[in-house]
């Protein structure tokens, strides 16, 4: 397993150098996978706009030669004296290395050879030999696809150097340490923060196979309260499946809000994968043993689990690479997501990337592009031209879509931090300047809160400060300093701005608040590290849930008790509204407080409430009874009129000729239709009556037959009558306000 430089539980001075470049060069920098810390510097995209590095998939290397955090350790010089080192704290049998160039776009930098050197002093130094003479291990080809050097026979030490003997470009380099630790750690607060799990789970990595037989076990332990189902199914033709935990799986409950934790929407992030499974089985356990707290939480809430929203970029990292190290790549892919954001897999042996591709939804998401020009929309439609949604993406829709979800997160992993949306920087407006494209982002974009800002910060507060680790900022971030004011928390925009996350969509499409859980340096950590994992996130997991049951809840209904459904629930003060569920429940978010709370519905007159949001657990209850109201009567004779508005004459003003004209024309146009409904009642009452009936023998100087009609007011109304009554009162009226 790793001993944890990517992770970062190796902390920075813990690693050395001979030398660096600069600070943001430095020892530190020289982390697997490490990324730069880029300025906002714009590159040409295939279509001729601007792109900033913050909205690619993952942070990019910089082009500018002053960034001040670099994805590398770089000596000062050439001279093949230079070394890296790392302290393990801890007698350690060491197994092996992985390599890595510098993370540039402008320089190849990469240790094509090296020898390693141990010692348990760090004042004596012993190299690693094939028996006759010091071994020369050959590290890279390229500067971003990392290679594993394993050591024929493992070494026993504390420390472990680097000395680098050929190279591409400049002397750069980035690590990971392969060992197992054969003593107990050295510092003491590192002791203190190692937990060890109690719960009776299974701690290890599920392959697709896997991970079903293990959601089919659970429900077969637990079949009264978990459902396993699929939501779709992958362009491999895997299918996306999920669990459902509740005490009536399968059906909605009126009045229980539902809540779902998606995971893998990148193939290379496992963490979250096996996170979600973890807490199927711990769900499932501490139910059959009576936790109150897990009892209360599954019989009051739907819960959702899908622990793999993109399996075929599992599968694929899985098997190219065999191994745990071959996930943790990062993969560097334009892959703009509208929606779901999946179609991240991993790095083969060769260095190509496999199970990637760019998905996009059909339309892009309305709420994104307020306060832009229409052209920018238009400029970027024409680029979406030719490209293919996905069907993952298409199916997480349509399930976000068919359930009323009311609170989310979504598992992933290169950074230890919640991000909540917006996740897009508006760009600011300026009144001389030419279009720009949607996906435009530059220092000068305006970050925009959301309306619900107070209610989001609360919710990524409470996992943060619940995780083990997550607000133990000192160490700084994954890739540079610490972005969330030592809070462990941050807007998206603020972050790392991108237009059209999966966030934002389900904010500005449906009712649910969703944010980003993002897990940690390591994205596909070792198996000897889950328990750990499980540790850190495992209270956090459960307080998000929990978090559903704030704010206020009830149902809209008619007079008649009747549920309205698709009423929209109206919070004073806060510019964002939900809609009732087909069995007209509802559930709103809110931070404690005094709110006026509105219900509306077509052809219903609203109703007003004022409703109190305590501190406690525990939403309130604000029930709505609608009328009916006038308005449906009102747009049937508007659509009589042919849906033009009927002016209304003012007695004493003289009608205009052309107003006079066109009063003359709709009564002449009546009139005629009267008639033409008193011919065609004419020929009915013809057609009914007897064709054998004898000639009348007394000549009368009317016309005369003997069939019986009943009178004009008693006979039975039709939609024709109906209609010719209500335009001859129109006439009448018209007539009389002339007059």
């Amino acid at each position: 397993p790793p001993i944890g430089l990517e992770s970062h539980r190796i902390e920075d001075d813990q690693i050395l150098a001979s030398s660096m470049l600069r600070h943001g060069l430095g020892a530190q920098r020289g982390r697997l996978n490490m990324q730069v810390r880029v300025t906002p510097c714009a590159h040409p995209t295939d279509h001729g706009d601007t792109l900033t590095h913050t909205q690619l998939t993952a942070p990019q290397a910089g082009t500018n030669e002053d960034d001040f955090f670099d994805g590398a350790w770089c000596a000062e010089d050439d001279s093949r004296a230079h070394w890296l080192e790392v302290d393990t704290r801890r007698i350690t049998m060491f197994t092996g290395v992985i390599t890595q160039g510098r993370d540039s776009q402008i320089h190849d930098d990469f240790v094509t050879s090296f020898y390693v050197g141990f010692s348990n002093d760090s004042q004596h130094w012993m190299m690693y030999s094939n028996g006759y003479e010091e071994m020369m291990f050959y590290g890279n080809v390229d500067k971003d696809t990392p290679v594993l050097s394993e050591f024929p026979e493992p070494v026993v030490a504390r420390y472990i150097r680097i000395y680098p003997q050929r190279w591409n470009g400049s002397l750069c380099l980035r690590l990971e340490v392969l060992g197992c630790p054969l003593s107990a750690v050295s510092s003491y607060y590192t002791q203190q923060n190692e937990v060890t799990s109690t719960d009776n789970l299974d701690f290890r990595h599920h392959s697709y196979k896997d991970m079903r037989q293990l959601m089919k076990v659970v429900n077969e332990e637990c079949p009264t309260i978990t459902r396993i189902y699929n939501i779709g199914k992958s362009s491999r033709g895997l299918k996306i499946y999920a669990m459902e935990i509740s005490d009536n799986p399968g059906e909605h409950e009126t009045g229980e809000p539902e809540f779902r934790y998606t995971a893998g929407l990148h193939g290379n992030e496992a963490l979250g994968r096996e996170l979600l499974l973890l807490l199927m089985q711990f769900l499932c356990k501490e139910y059959q043993d009576g936790n109150p707290r897990v009892r209360s939480l599954v019989t009051d809430t739907r819960i959702h689990l899908v622990p793999s929203l993109n399996p075929d970029g599992y599968e694929l990292a899985h098997e190219a690479v065999r191994g745990w190290w071959g996930g943790m790549r990062t993969v560097k892919l334009w892959g703009r997501m509208w929606c779901a954001g999946m179609g991240c897999g991993a790095v083969g042996r060769d260095g190509k990337v496999v199970g990637c591709r760019p998905f996009l939804t059909a339309y892009p998401c309305p709420g994104l592009v307020a306060g832009l020009q229409a052209g920018h929309l238009k400029r970027q439609r024409r680029g979406w031209e030719g490209r293919v949604v996905a069907v993952e993406t298409r199916a997480v829709m349509a399930w976000m879509d068919k359930n009323p979800f009311v609170l989310g997160a979504n598992l992933q992993g290169g950074e230890k931090l919640v991000s909540f949306p917006f996740d897009t920087a508006r760009p600011s407006p300026t009144p001389t300047a030419a279009p720009r494209p949607l996906d435009y982002e530059d220092e000068h974009s305006e970050l925009q809160e959301t309306p619900d800002h107070a209610v989001f910060r609360w919710l990524a507060i409470s996992y943060a400060s619940a995780h083990l680790t997550m607000t133990e900022t000192f160490h700084g971030g994954c890739h540079a300093q610490d972005v969330t004011d030592t809070m462990g928390i941050v807007q998206g925009a603020k972050w790392h701005p991108r237009p059209g996350s999966m966030n934002d969509f389900s904010y500005l499409h449906t009712n649910c608040l969703e944010l980003s859980l993002y897990l940690g340096c390591d994205k596909f950590p070792h198996e000897s590290e889950l328990q750990q994992e499980w540790e850190n996130n495992k209270e956090s997991l459960l307080t998000f849930m929990e978090q559903i049951h704030r704010g206020i809840k009830g149902v809209v209904t008619d007079q008649h008790g009747e549920p309205i459904a698709n009423a929209t629930i109206v919070v004073g003060g806060i510019n964002h509204n939900v809609k009732t569920a087909s069995s007209g429940d509802y559930w709103r978010i809110l931070n404690p407080g005094e709110y006026r709370v509105s219900a509306r519905a077509e052809g219903y007159n609203p109703s007003v409430k004022t409703c109190h949001v305590l501190y406690d657990i525990g939403a309130t209850q604000c029930n709505f009874i609608l009328s009916r109201s006038n308005w449906k009567r009102i747009r049937e004779i508007m659509a009589m009129n042919g849906n033009r508005p009927i002016r209304r004459m003012v007695p004493g003003r003289p009608m205009t000729p052309r107003e006079r004209l066109r009063l003359r024309m709709r009564l002449r146009h009546r009139m005629r239709l009267r008639e033409q409904m008193r011919l065609r009642r004419l020929n009915a009452t013809m057609t009914t009556s007897s064709p054998t009936a004898p000639p009348s023998t007394t000549a009368l100087p009317f016309p005369f037959s003997s069939t019986a009609y009943m009178p004009w007011s008693q006979e039975p109304p039709t939609a024709g009558t109906w209609k010719m009554d209500t335009e001859t009162e129109v006439v009448t009226e018209l007539m009389t306000e002339t007059e």
